[in-house]
């Protein structure tokens, strides 16, 4: 059976009836449909949250084969029901362009997925909608101000940072010049879309705590610069209140269930490349103050997702993981290994790609972690493969266990939720996280030991622009922010060639882009684009609706 016919098979429950399992009054929920609600924040419930396991389920560095992580972060906390913990998971919801793009759906797969796939997949409640059009308010007000003459506030429109959004992927969108109406268009000037899940407006949706401190972010937004290179804020443009008014809803955490009915709060998707990659702290908050296991997960592999979830989530959040769960597969060890990967056993080839691994448990463990390995298990491979990455995770003391979620659910997850608890229970809740580095360390200091720390660089370059822009982005004051490295997923380096552990190599900052609304600067790393384009062969060619409504092809 495919993922689709799987989630389509199962039966969902009303989500009062989820709701009620965490404790959640029923008359509180805001329904979308019979399967779907928002959580208002007045049911958080910070006194329980210290009391909550939180597990951060994260990866070895991707492959074009993809690691299943969302699939092992769903098997996990239906795991964990299984073994009668009362538990949750806390995602991201996807991004319609690597939905319709390379990568189809991304709510989990066989038997671990979150449900009602399609409409998770889709549109679901509306908050990536919300994001592009508060994005797309302050463009449209930069543009209104620049035009107006005597409300003007002398924004140079060369100068100016914002784009706008679309949530689509679609590369002829990267570069265009907008205004081309004459007088009454607008101001000509060269700009761009992002992607709506690279947006600020994203970043700030996943980090805020409040109505007020959304606000407060979308106040904190820079746009440009005016004469004698003053820097001007969305503050100025008096954007926030309305930006805020479209977000309302947004703001709140979603509520669904996985195929076996655990609750999961799938809220908010910002990239783990350009942001944080986590879903937002509120909904892992409200997740936490009504479970006692909360499964989340970090974008892509520990260097990236993971790292931003310490460095920077942790830390605003006040969030302290408990254990991280590293997910790999036979096929990725084998590609770290030799750069390609076969069906056919290759023990040695796994045994090569072990370095991979062990560079992401290294990094894990030195932020004061307990870590355990999920062997995501495919039928192609061989007890063997297996044996060499145990005795590879063996040497540092962590468990590596297989993960059989996809094929049969919570019970194939089993297994690896026992081994979690094991891990939280040897996990006190006082120890501290091991940040990388201190708030009050320069830019450059932070950068240098994130590069040579996490990605075990030899040295850091940065081009001339980047080095003008860290002067500029010390002088506004934002020096003393957390770091959100900007850099290709699929390596260590900032080169997707270099697979394995690479070693000896330096990395070049490229230029410097500031959230100062999120409250992050994002040094950039190689050619990494905020707006991707689609593969030659997109999964959207591949999708159909019948005479029914019955979609085809999403998963």
């Amino acid at each position: 059976m495919t993922d689709i016919e799987i989630a389509r098979g199962a039966v969902l429950r009303p989500i009062a009836e989820i709701a009620e399992k965490l404790g959640i009054p029923a008359d509180t929920l805001v329904h979308y449909g019979k399967f779907k609600a928002k959580i208002p924040l007045d049911c958080l419930q910070p006194e329980r949250e210290s009391n909550a396991h939180l597990i951060l389920v994260t990866a070895v560095s991707p492959t074009p084969a993809g690691e299943g992580k969302t699939t092992v972060s769903v098997g996990l906390a239906d795991g964990l029901a299984y073994i009668g913990k009362r538990s949750a998971v806390a995602l991201r919801e996807p991004s319609l362009g690597p939905v319709f793009g390379m990568k189809g759906g991304a709510a989990g797969g066989g038997r671990t997925q979150v449900v009602p796939m399609e409409d998770i997949n889709l549109h679901f409640t509306g908050d990536f909608s919300a994001v592009e059009k508060a994005n797309n308010l302050l463009s449209a007000l930069i543009d209104n101000n620049i035009q107006s003459g005597k409300r003007s506030l002398g924004i140079d429109p060369r100068t100016v940072v914002w784009k706008r959004v679309m949530d689509m992927n679609d590369r002829a969108l990267r570069q265009v010049i907008t205004g081309l109406g004459g007088k009454n268009g607008g101001w000509m000037r060269e700009t761009g879309f992002n992607i709506t899940a690279a947006s600020e407006v994203m970043a700030i949706l996943c980090l805020a705590s409040s109505w007020e401190d959304m606000s407060e972010r979308f106040d904190r937004i820079y746009v440009g610069d005016g004469a004698g290179r003053q820097a001007f804020f969305a503050k100025d443009l008096r954007a926030s209140s309305a930006m805020t008014i479209l977000m309302k809803d947004a703001l709140l955490p979603n509520l669904v269930q996985t195929i076996e009915g655990t609750p999961a709060f799938v809220h908010g998707g910002p990239f783990a490349n350009i942001a944080q990659g986590t879903n937002s702290l509120l909904a892992t908050r409200m997740a936490m103050g009504h479970a006692d296991y909360v499964v989340t997960e970090a974008g892509f592999g520990a260097d990236l997702g993971a790292e931003k979830f310490v460095n920077i989530k942790s830390r605003m959040g006040g969030l302290r993981p408990r254990v991280a769960v590293v997910v790999a597969t036979v096929k990725a060890l084998k590609y770290h290994g030799k750069g390609s990967y076969e069906p056919t056993p290759d023990p040695a080839a796994v045994q090569a790609g072990m370095c991979n691994l062990e560079k992401h448990i290294e990094n894990l463990q030195g932020f004061g972690l307990n870590v355990v390995v999920a062997i995501n298990a495919f039928h192609t491979d061989t007890q063997e493969e297996h044996d060499v990455i145990r005795t590879g995770c063996a040497k540092w003391g962590v468990e590596a266990i297989r993960s059989d979620g996809w094929a049969q659910g919570g019970a194939g997850c089993a297994g690896l939720a026992q081994a979690v608890v094991r891990a939280t229970d040897r996990s006190p809740n006082e120890s501290p996280l091991q940040f990388t580095y201190p708030l009050d360390a320069s830019l450059e200091e932070k950068i240098h030991r994130v590069a040579t720390q996490i990605y075990g660089a030899q040295s850091v370059n940065y081009t001339a622009e980047a080095k003008r822009q860290m002067d500029r982005y010390e002088t506004l004051g934002w020096g003393k922010l957390p770091i959100c490295m900007a850099k290709t997923q699929k390596s260590f380096s900032d080169d997707e060639r270099r697979w394995g552990r690479p070693e000896g190599f330096e990395v070049t900052v490229r230029e410097f882009e500031i959230a100062a609304g999120a409250g992050f600067v994002v040094p950039i790393l190689g050619n990494l684009l905020r707006m991707p384009g689609l593969p030659d062969v997109p999964a959207a060619e591949a999708m159909s609706v019948d005479a029914s409504g019955q979609i085809h092809g999403l998963s």
